[in-house]
């Protein structure tokens, strides 16, 4: 994520550090929670936090826990891990619904922290869940604001109450009231009210969305706080919640570049936990937010978690199914190739998916470098082709690769490699479904995997090793004729030319044996 992306770095190469050494001294671990100080000092986070913070990582990492453990520096990664998650909030806090609908929510911050963008995320993210939210826009304040609410709510697909202009006209608490009662008499069972901000906290600010909340006793009431915002943060959350108190936080523009640690601190001075986090600028850019998952991403453990439940939104089981059968008898096309792309954009930004999994900020450089238009021209090139070329890739020839090339605006290049990519996954996942392992470009098989297969073991040469000429041809004549040689089955013999357990004094070779010496030598 990139607002913690320096934390992250600098986290991992203290972590880095640490694994060279088998046992950990005193100095050690001073050293390295000063290092961690540094870290989380510079990305913003309140220094009371980062006391507390730090304080508990040594205590604990000079305890027992860490002096009898087998890698030491891994359960310091795992004290850090569960003290950031503690700071984060503990365990995830879901919104309450009221047991009479509506569920009146609403929404404060300061003017900036993207409030009513939210209001369209939440909505959003809610009708998902089989809801029928309706935001009422309740800031008259700002320029415009309730034509972008309206417009919002568009794009969201979800209703909107908005009987005043804005732009300095009418009473928002009268507003505020009346869009709970039309939400009652039109049956929405979620209310999300938009309320004004100020570019600074101030005594008017704070009575209008005071009179709000007594005018609409609202269920929750979300602060939006600006990931950005700096050590102001804190000051601003403190603020908020003498004057109004908040049951919530809302974390915005997690993808800017900002250190953002001062966001961190909002959920360990107020004590109200972080519901939500929006992530970018389109409407689905938002999620729940899970203190756990987060303190993985910021140590660059992963959040696998979270990637298979963007997956499951965006495949369809059944289609799935059918994809992998068509893998399974070799039916697998350049449309069904495509299909699986499309999902896969629907997913969100690729490079966001890939920051999800585990290390992924040793990939720093080519996550940054991936362009999220490849698949956009991959659909062009693929769109370009007529079906039946779609359907049997080996039809294309030099002049329709000419001709996809021009349609597409590539090259011709680009279809080559695109028809090479696509018969290499293919091939791929036909081994996969038939139970094998995958050989990938440029690596070869999976080492310890032979999908289900048996190696085949070269057969070793049966032959004589003695060395008697005489004898060697006289025991290679009884291996070929499927005799044994010396009392042992040929070939078992010893490396000085004798048979294993060969007998001898009277026991000595048998007639049959001494005349096919006689005849290997021509007697």
């Amino acid at each position: 994520m990139a607002t913690f992306g320096n934390l992250s770095d600098r986290l991992a190469e203290t972590f880095k550090n640490l694994r060279t050494k088998g046992k950990l001294s005193a100095a050690d671990v001073d050293g390295t929670v000063r290092e961690i100080r540094r870290a989380l000092l510079d990305a913003d986070v309140a220094l009371e936090v980062v006391k507390d913070f730090t304080g508990k990582v040594r205590e604990r990492a000079l305890g027992d826990e860490v002096s009898k453990a087998l890698n030491p520096a891994q359960q310091v990664v795992q004290i850090v891990n569960e003290e950031l998650i503690q700071i984060l909030g503990g365990q995830q806090r879901r919104l309450e619904f009221a047991k009479k609908p509506p569920t009146i929510i609403m929404l404060a911050g300061l003017q900036g922290a993207g409030k009513t963008t939210l209001a369209g995320k939440l909505a959003k993210w809610l009708a998902k869940d089989g809801h029928t939210p309706i935001l009422v826009a309740a800031d008259l304040q700002r320029p415009n604001a309730v034509t972008q609410l309206e417009v919002v709510a568009a794009q969201a697909g979800v209703a909107v109450y908005a009987p005043e202009p804005g732009n300095g006209v009418g009473n928002p608490v009268k507003v505020a009231r009346d869009g709970v009662k039309f939400a009652q008499q039109k049956l929405h069972d979620v209310v999300i009210v938009d309320t004004a901000g100020r570019l600074g906290v101030d005594a008017e600010m704070m009575k209008q969305a005071a009179d709000i909340r007594k005018a609409i006793d609202p269920d929750e009431v979300l602060f939006v706080i600006d990931a950005m915002i700096g050590q102001d943060a804190v000051a601003t959350a403190r603020a908020f919640q003498d004057g109004v108190d908040f049951t919530g936080v809302v974390l915005s523009k997690l993808d800017g570049d900002a250190r953002g640690g001062a966001a961190l601190s909002v959920a360990s001075i107020t004590g109200r936990p972080i519901m939500f986090a929006s992530t970018g600028e389109g409407l689905d850019d938002f999620e729940p937010f899970h203190p756990d998952r987060m303190a993985s991403r910021i140590l660059d453990l992963g959040d696998i978690l979270t990637l298979i439940e963007q997956a499951q939104g965006a495949f369809d089981e059944e289609e799935a199914r059918k994809i992998a059968e068509k893998f399974s008898t070799d039916s697998f096309t350049l449309d069904d190739f495509l299909g699986q792309m499309q999902q896969l954009r629907n997913m969100g930004s690729i490079k966001k998916m890939m920051g999800m999994l585990p290390g992924a900020g040793a990939m720093k450089q080519q996550l940054e470098n991936f362009d999220e238009r490849e698949i956009v021209r991959t659909e062009a090139i693929i769109q370009s082709m007529t079906k039946a070329e779609r359907v049997t890739p080996k039809l294309l020839n030099g002049s329709r690769r000419l001709r996809i090339a021009r349609g597409s605006g590539s090259s011709v290049t680009e279809v080559n490699q695109l028809v090479q990519r696509f018969e290499q996954a293919a091939k791929m996942m036909k081994t996969v479904a038939k139970g094998g392992m995958p050989n990938i470009p440029g690596m070869g098989p999976i080492p310890g995997g032979m999908g289900g297969k048996r190696p085949q073991v070269q057969q070793k040469k049966k032959g004589s090793k003695s060395g008697n000429p005489a004898k060697r041809a006289a025991e290679n004549a009884a291996i070929a004729s499927g005799e044994k040689v010396g009392g042992a089955v040929a070939g078992g013999g010893s490396g000085f030319g004798l048979g294993g357990g060969a007998k001898t004094g009277a026991d000595g070779p048998s007639a049959e044996e001494m005349a096919a010496l006689q005849k290997m030598l021509g007697r």
